[in-house]
């Protein structure tokens, strides 16, 4: 080995040691910011921790005043409307992903994938805006009231139509939440292995069949991550829940129908936040603490599925 091949070696050996110690530290970072912002939200929640003990998870009432901090309604509001716009949000995204890689022509793919990733970038206060000045007279018009009318018999659709609601924000949500669940299936599903779709036309399946049995069980783990980062963006979404929701803190405990007020973590947060003080502030801290280990879960529980169906324990 010369010289110059020596220097060389040397040179791409340091490069890589470099590369590989710069990942390494990435991968820390992440870690330790996620490590601070949980510290920071337990240093400041633990007033409220050693006061309130469980009742901020099991308590239905919050008063300043009397200094009882029940968040009961805002959690069951938040993975209601989460919930249901994701639950929601899944069929359309898959009818949509499939669309586009299945059906659309290729020169018409270009303008709809942009029209996709731009729904997905729009700030959430113009969404809010939008549904607020657009969308509620809309939907009580032509949805809510009818509803009330036809099928008011039945508790979830009880009235009256009051527009800003827990299903207006669910509305919102969905249509928030599909562009992301579509663009990581259209991903997935463009990935899906030439020769097993080859396979399956020629023996004499429609583009349908073929789908149903090579493109969704090839993508299924995508897609399923696709939906959890949706869920997430639905429980931790703020400012257009904020003004679409009503805040109010009842929901489900004074009605349970989707057309009342109601309010969500986030959205609780937000009000209360600028004029809270001490015990207050505090509890918010432990309501925000609790949103975290709430997505957190979400996402562990997630993960745990993807890992169980990738070593095939389960189908």
């Amino acid at each position: 080995m010369t010289t110059t091949t020596r220097k060389t070696s040397h040179f791409f050996n340091l490069q890589d040691t470099l590369f590989k110690y710069f990942l390494i530290a990435c991968s820390v970072l992440v870690v330790a910011l996620l490590i601070a912002i949980f510290y920071f939200l337990y240093q400041d929640a633990l007033p409220a921790i050693s006061y309130n003990g469980w009742n901020i998870l099991t308590g239905m009432t919050w008063n300043t005043n009397l200094g009882v901090f029940g968040a009961l309604p805002v959690i069951l509001g938040t993975l209601a409307t989460g919930g249901i716009a994701t639950l929601i949000a899944i069929p359309l995204s898959l009818a949509i992903a499939i669309f586009y890689t299945e059906y659309t022509p290729h020169r018409f793919r270009l303008p709809l994938r942009v029209f996709i990733d731009l729904l997905a970038a729009v700030p959430s206060i113009v969404y809010g805006f939008w549904a607020l000045q657009v969308l509620l007279p809309i939907a009580k018009i032509n949805v809510m009231l009818p509803l009330v009318t036809y099928l008011g018999f039945i508790p979830i659709f009880s009235g009256p139509a009051e527009g800003a609601s827990i299903f207006l924000a669910i509305i919102i949500l969905t249509i928030m939440v599909i562009p992301i669940i579509t663009a990581i299936s259209i991903e997935i599903l463009a990935k899906t292995p030439i020769a097993l779709k080859e396979g399956m036309t020629s023996l004499g399946a429609t583009k349908w069949e073929t789908v149903r049995h090579v493109g969704l069980p090839f993508a299924r783990l995508g897609i399923f991550a696709g939906v959890i980062l949706g869920l997430g963006r639905a429980l931790g979404e703020t400012m257009a829940v904020t003004l679409i929701i009503g805040n109010t803190f009842n929901w489900p405990f004074h009605s349970v129908s989707l057309f009342s007020t109601g309010d969500t973590v986030t959205s609780w947060i937000t009000n209360e936040f600028p004029e809270a003080v001490g015990l207050d502030a505090a509890s918010l801290f432990e309501l925000a603490l609790i949103l975290l280990i709430i997505t957190l879960a979400v996402n562990l529980i997630a993960r745990t599925i993807i890992n169980r169906v990738s070593k095939g324990r389960f189908s």
